[in-house]
């Protein structure tokens, strides 16, 4: 009996401390609010938060670079972003967005050419090259060079270069991938404005406003596994379902993955 009540106890801790552990990495920070200026704004700014891009890249740059998580806007919805290659960073996300740990994250580069090193990529470029920048996310089996305690619990990795101009020059100032997720608590509506995941703020350190994002539809990238050779299989419907398949089949000849019969 008292062996039993000794176990009880010490899984009692165990799962206070896991607890405390999140807590931690989900504590409040000092976060800045960036505001990105309109394409066709090229006057001085008059408010505090309004910085050039320039300004804004760096400060979110150096929020990576020492560990945090940011805010930023995508051409999709609004996300949450680490470096990958931070395995601690990794961990804050999910602390940050009450994520299941056993949900992956994508990656998000600036070029194509990126991909070949994370990713082991077994389609034409020029496929990529169609779909590519834009809203849509590509799976493929991971290569040694990405984190390996990123998405430990699977093969493969999902990859993105958004059609957003902020993002793809954050990924180059970076030089390595940023890992990205939606901004919104865990199961919880997409967001497309910078107000609607308000109660992240404090758990990041950068929110970055490019302002509402364009599509409005909250459907996020498509998500698309191309890991087997002339297959695909649709993950997630996401924005841009028909223009993809219209790519994968009229153009390429690939052939949905029904799995095994």
């Amino acid at each position: 009996m008292n062996s039993v009540r000794s176990a009880a106890s010490e899984l009692v801790k165990v799962r206070g401390t896991r607890r405390l552990a999140a807590a931690n990495m989900c504590k409040e920070l000092k976060t800045k609010m960036l505001r990105l200026l309109p394409p066709t704004c090229n006057g001085p700014t008059t408010n505090e938060e309004d910085r050039t891009d320039d300004e804004v890249l760096k400060c979110t740059v150096k929020a990576l670079q020492d560990g945090h998580v940011v805010a930023v806007p995508t051409d999709t919805i609004y996300g949450l972003a680490c470096l990958a290659q931070n395995s601690e960073a990794v961990r804050k996300i999910y602390a940050v967005k009450g994520r299941n740990g056993q949900k992956p994250l994508a990656i998000c580069v600036r070029e194509i050419q990126d991909i070949y090193k994370y990713c082991k990529v077994e389609v034409k470029k020029e496929l990529l090259d169609d779909l590519l920048p834009g809203p849509v996310t590509l799976v493929f089996q991971r290569s040694e060079a990405l984190n390996s305690a990123l998405n430990p619990f699977t093969s493969l990795v999902g990859v993105r270069i958004p059609n957003h101009a902020f993002m793809r020059r954050l990924c180059q100032m970076c030089e390595e991938p940023l890992a990205l997720t939606s901004a919104n608590v865990s199961a919880h509506t997409s967001t497309v404005e910078v107000h609607e995941f308000q109660e992240l703020w404090p758990h990041v350190a950068v929110v970055v406003d490019g302002g509402p994002i364009g599509d409005q539809s909250r459907l996020g990238s498509t998500v698309v596994d191309l890991s087997v050779v002339d297959k695909y299989r649709i993950i997630r419907p996401g924005c841009a379902l028909s223009s993809t398949l219209d790519v994968l089949e009229r153009k390429y000849g690939l052939s949905e993955d029904l799995g095994e019969e």
